[in-house]
């Protein structure tokens, strides 16, 4: 197979952090240093980071089987989560069934011909070592082989390197149960045990299958128009940048590109979390994975497959499992401690007893055996990862990506927000706000003027003036002799009569500012609009003002803020004062700072940071990114946002809907407030058995039994953060 300069590889069975140190341990001798290793247990992976070396792959693969897992080379065009393969995925049920219906069957006949289930399980209190018959010993037996069937391998590589992990922990109680004589016990901890990994991989799996759903949104076919007018299939990688898609109605959007023919509603939930259908026509943008509503479209692709809105996400919520929250890394840590400190524990417990003659020496081995089982610590590492990895999917579910699960948790802890104006607060669209018609000419006439001299125009405020015209079904015919003068305005004549449009410094120029006039303008810019006046060669025929409207969402969602327990509000704008002003006061946003560059943007955020520790910079354009890379975390708005404070961010909002900010500020809340549950109730669950087993009333399968049950409550708690 060949040396290569960096490797990512898929393990199928990477279920447990056990599992990544063991090949942290084994594979790290092979490619030059564990450092060089990265892995990520929700998406089932293993990377090689590049060292400058090559890197074998076959010696790669080869540690990775001595380690009693399989992987193979992960294809960049095959980005779903690793799964086990069909056939070890059905062997690890079928010898978990197996192995539980033989030691049930073991039980059942021992406690027939021992006369009772408490005969059979052993008056003294061990368990079923007394009298045990020999069929029932060889059932035990059979049901011990199947339940360590995937375990044995496992536990036998950690101990020829003296490097005990869970696995050896289990096998080495079963083995000291046997020794005993205690078969019931070891059949029900080999098969409890292998019930325990094989409900983990399946919750790990379901978690896997939540981020990987993200993945079946993107069709497989595109249907691309070839230049004889012809249609032929092409898979979404082959679609040349430039061609032209069909999108039939019901089917997904197989490029991200413009539409160039055709009008439909569109289904956006997938990449935004809109609820309704967003029509489309000529000139939209369309997103790969969205889905089309009842009309034909024509779509030019414009980007190549692998850098749609869609890859894109794919790939942040991949790369998001590597960015581990602080909890879950704390829970790494404790566990490395904590096993071990078991484990001698254990040791003592053998020991020193029966050395004071406080006991037999059985009565401590088996003890000590119960507090092997105990210290497997599956149930503590697995409840930080399921739950993250579904608290990330669900956010993705809701058009919020957010890119790795420590960015979750600071969400969780804002006390503060800073926002951008336009674009962000407001929606970065100039238009109409008011019309004021002066002597004696009526509003529609100061319209028809105004949209006759910019009917030519591209600037943003004449595109708003034309649309009001046009929305209020004034007519007009384009002006005739428009000279435009820059910085100031138009002059035209329309309909024989000569016209100007331009700005107050203008007006102010050609000195025909009333009282009236200066009245009206000024009760324009205290509302935050920018004023256009229109007028004749003798007096002034109406002034229209223009605004940038806000949100619908911005006041609704910083209420929502507020009212979750958020303190502080700022809003960073390049824009003028007065302006500034009046959306802090529709949004009661009372840290308004108006008239920055983006340098004065970043000051203040570090100002800002200062004094709340934590805060979110919330922002759409490039000269947010700054900014944004300055706060403790950057929100971009994704739909509108520009790609560069799309990178720069932490968490995109995809709709850009404000309303998710409170949406996942309660959400990261309740993915932290589940992971606390999940960790207080592991270690509870083992600190009793641990009291337990000191006054010789837990057993081995009991122990077992209750670690399984915790291991199930987690994972459950966990996933029920997928659900809405």
């Amino acid at each position: 197979m060949g040396p290569m300069n960096g490797s990512r590889f898929k393990v199928h069975g990477l279920d447990c952090v056990e599992e990544v140190k063991l090949l942290r341990r084994e594979v790290g001798r092979e490619v030059g240093g564990e450092e060089r290793l990265a892995f990520d247990i929700l998406a089932g992976t293993m990377t090689v980071t590049n060292a400058g070396e090559p890197i074998d792959t076959e010696r790669v693969l080869a540690a990775v089987a001595r380690a009693g897992l399989k992987a193979t080379i992960d294809s960049p065009r095959k980005s779903h989560p690793a799964a086990a393969p069909v056939g070890q995925r059905y062997a690890r049920i079928v010898v978990t069934v197996v192995g539980g219906a033989l030691a049930v069957a073991g039980f059942v006949l021992h406690a027939f011909l021992a006369g009772s289930p408490l005969d059979a399980l052993g008056k003294e209190g061990l368990g079923g070592g007394h009298g045990v018959p020999l069929v029932s010993r060889l059932l035990y037996l059979v049901s011990i082989v199947a339940g360590s069937w995937f375990v044995a391998p496992r536990a036998l590589a950690a101990a020829r390197r003296l490097r005990p992990d869970m696995n050896l922990l289990m096998s080495v109680a079963v083995i000291g149960a046997i020794a005993l004589g205690e078969w019931f016990e070891a059949a029900s901890v080999a098969s409890l045990f292998s019930l325990s990994l094989t409900l983990e991989a399946w919750s790990v799996g379901r978690a896997r299958r939540a981020v990987a759903a993200l993945l079946d949104l993107a069709p497989q076919i595109a249907h691309v128009v070839s230049a004889d007018g012809s249609e032929q299939e092409l898979a979404p990688e082959a679609v040349p940048v430039g061609a032209v898609v069909v999108v039939r109605p019901g089917e997904r959007f197989p490029v991200d590109g413009t539409v160039v023919a055709g009008r439909s509603h569109v289904n956006q939930a997938p990449i935004t979390g809109e609820s309704m259908p967003v029509d489309k026509g000529p000139d939209d943008e369309v997103f790969a994975g969205t889905i089309n509503g009842d009309g034909s479209l024509d779509v030019r692709c414009a980007k190549p497959a692998e850098s749609s809105t869609l890859a894109q996400i794919i790939r942040l919520v991949r790369d998001a499992q590597s960015k581990r929250a602080a909890v879950e890394q704390w829970v790494e840590r404790f566990a490395h401690v904590y096993t071990p400190a078991v484990m001698l524990t254990a040791v003592l417990v053998l020991f020193v007893p029966p050395l004071l003659h406080l006991g037999t020496w059985s009565e401590w081995l088996y003890r000590s055996l119960v507090l092997l089982v105990i210290a497997c610590p599956c149930a503590l590492v697995i409840s930080t990862p399921v739950s993250i990895v579904a608290g990330l999917a669900a956010a993705a579910r809701h058009g919020v990506l957010v890119k790795g699960g420590i960015h979750l948790e600071e969400f969780a802890r804002l006390k503060a927000f800073a926002f951008d104006k336009t674009g962000t607060l407001t929606e970065g669209k100039p238009r109409v706000t008011k019309v004021v018609a002066l002597d004696e000419h009526s509003e529609e006439d100061v319209l028809r003027v105004a949209a006759a001299l910019e009917s030519r125009s591209t600037h943003p405020l004449a595109r708003a003036i034309m649309a009001e015209a046009s929305a209020r079904g004034v007519a007009f015919r384009a002006a005739e002799d428009v000279q435009v003068l820059p910085g100031k305005g138009v002059l035209g004549r329309a309909n024989g009569t000569r016209y100007w449009l331009g700005s107050h410094r203008y007006l102010e120029e050609r000195s025909q500012e009333t009282e009236e006039v200066h009245r009206s303008l000024e009760d324009l810019a205290a509302n935050g609009a920018s004023v256009v006046a229109v007028g004749a060669d003798d007096h002034v025929c109406g002034l229209i003002g223009v605004a940038d409207g806000v949100r619908s969402s911005s006041g609704e969602a910083i209420r929502a803020l507020r009212a979750a327990g958020v303190e502080h509000f700022a809003m960073l704008t390049g824009d003028n004062r007065p302006t500034a002003d009046y959306v802090g006061r529709q949004l009661q946003v009372e840290d308004v700072r108006a008239e920055l560059l983006p340098q004065d943007k970043v000051a203040a955020i570090e100002e800002l940071v200062s004094r709340f520790g934590h805060l979110a910079m919330v922002g759409d354009g490039v000269n947010d990114a700054p900014s944004m890379a300055r706060a403790t975390l950057g929100v971009a708005m994704g739909a509108a946002g520009s790609d560069a404070a799309i990178e720069t961010a932490d968490i995109a909002l995809m709709s850009d809907d404000l309303m998710k900010l409170p949406w996942l500020l309660r959400h990261s809340r309740r993915v932290l407030r589940v992971i606390r549950q999940n960790i207080i109730l592991a270690l509870l669950v083992k600190a009793v058995f641990v009291a337990l087993t000191f006054v010789g009333i837990a057993s081995l399968w009991s122990a077992i039994a209750a670690d399984m049950g915790a291991s199930l409550l987690v994972i459950f708690n966990g996933l029920r953060l997928l659900r809405d």
